[in-house]
């Protein structure tokens, strides 16, 4: 076992002497000539819909050894169908993280988990792979980069628009880079506006469920089937709603084009022009607890250094994606499409292969997973690293705060502090739920 062992770790400990990992596209393929004694073991902590599907990936380049959720219907069913049935299952994620034997854990909980679970994986010697939003506040973004330098771990946020829908956000970035569209005046992001929904049913919790722990950090409610499962993104109490969910996407792209993504750098201020909540709000707090309270309608307007402008919205006439308007022409960038002049021109002149480089760390474009592998071996930051999603997502916390409190707010990117304005400082984190505190 210990020379199993030492094989399986010397992949975390040697730098990698070449690309080794080749497939470009998705569906992942794993390395038919890696061995089993090389290959990593992880543990997949939270495993619906999403979770499962990067425990997917995450397997078919190293082994799943332990599944984790708080539905025990679904540890049962990822166990089986991604593991034959060979992985140990748990309820409580502490129990994965004390085995010796786990190199990673991919984490696909709801995001209101994804903090303190990613921070005590990193403290436990973890890699970690973790959807996004990775925050549910500002605050829990600080304790995690604060961690991530303590202990240099390798962390991958879920943020795949990075690597993958075709490349075309690399593409857009790249574009950007080489001036093609000149200096970038003002940035739109439709990220969609989210769902209305209420009065819901109140009911005692499925016996498959714990309750009280899927509640953690959040206060203690009824039991309501709408509040859980891939609906929780629509509740203050455990998500953003849309400007989380896709704004961890959208914004993401857009301030990593703008150049606006790096330690010290990001929004000076936010005015929220639009505000709309499917229930009334006091003082930014939700007046019925039965209802989604996300809001479903918005625009928030952000300027950045340099009169930079960029428009948070739930729609626009160009639909879901990026728009970029620049000195010397438009680009617009979508899961779907990539269009613009400077689009049209890449045919007769493409991208210099450095640019491409340079956008992509140094590295060899692959999916969003192989880069985390790749990293892993490396020891180097992956693509979607968690300061630069901690900025982006410290864009769309504000944002919620100021269509909360109804106000405009001014950001100092460098103090990380709200100016002039006590009240709104202190939606940078909330208070949490006794025994469920994320300290570091």
């Amino acid at each position: 076992m210990k020379s199993i062992d030492q094989n399986r770790r010397s992949f975390l400990k040697h730098s990698a002497s070449g690309a080794i990992l080749s497939t470009l596209s998705f569906p992942y393929i794993g390395k038919a000539q890696q061995s089993a004694n090389e290959r990593l073991r992880f543990g997949a902590i939270g495993v619906g819909g999403r979770g499962a599907g990067i425990a997917n990936s995450a397997r078919r380049l190293s082994d799943i050894v332990a599944v984790c959720d708080l539905d025990t219907q679904r540890i049962d069913r990822v166990n089986k169908s991604l593991a034959q049935g060979k992985a140990k299952g748990y309820e409580d994620y502490r129990k994965i993280l004390d085995r010796k034997d786990i190199d990673f854990v991919t984490i696909g909980t709801t995001d209101h988990w994804h903090s303190r679970i990613a921070i005590h994986a990193m403290q436990a010697g973890k890699d970690v792979y973790c959807e996004k939003p990775l925050t549910l506040t500002i605050e829990e973004g600080k304790q995690i980069c604060k961690v991530t330098k303590e202990t240099g771990r390798v962390f991958q946020v879920g943020t795949q628009q990075r690597s993958e829908m075709g490349q075309k956000f690399l593409t857009a970035i790249g574009i950007i880079r080489e001036g093609r569209i000149g200096k970038i005046k003002k940035v739109t992001c439709n990220i969609g506006g989210g769902p209305k929904g209420g009065p819901f049913k109140k009911s005692d919790p499925p016996s498959n469920i714990d309750w009280n722990m899927w509640l953690g950090q959040a206060p203690l409610v009824d039991y309501i089937k709408e509040r859980c499962h891939y609906q929780f993104r629509w509740w203050y109490e455990y998500s953003g709603g849309k400007m989380t969910d896709w704004g961890a996407h959208h914004v993401d792209i857009a301030q990593w084009a703008m150049q606006q993504d790096g330690v010290g750098q990001g929004v000076l201020s936010l005015e929220p022009i639009i505000g709309e909540h499917p229930i009334p709000l006091k003082n930014g707090m939700p007046t019925k607890d039965d209802h989604y309270n996300t809001s479903h309608n918005f625009h928030i307007k952000c300027m950045f250094p340099k009169k930079m402008e960029m428009n948070i919205v739930s729609q626009s006439k160009e639909g879901n994606g990026i728009l970029f308007e620049g000195t010397k022409g438009n680009l617009f960038v979508s899961r779907g499409k990539l269009i613009g002049p400077s689009v049209d021109e890449l045919k007769e002149k493409p991208l210099s292969a450095q640019t491409v480089l340079d956008v992509y760390k140094g590295k060899k474009t692959t999916n969003h997973m192989e880069n985390f592998f790749e990293c892993m071996k490396d020891r180097s930051d992956p693509i979607s690293d968690v300061y630069t999603h901690h900025n982006a997502m410290t864009t769309c916390h504000l944002a919620n705060i100021s269509i909360r409190l109804g106000k405009k707010l001014k950001w100092n990117p460098k103090k990380e502090q709200i100016i002039g304005d006590d009240e709104a400082n202190q939606w940078q984190k909330r208070e949490q739920r006794k025994g469920f505190e994320t300290n570091t």
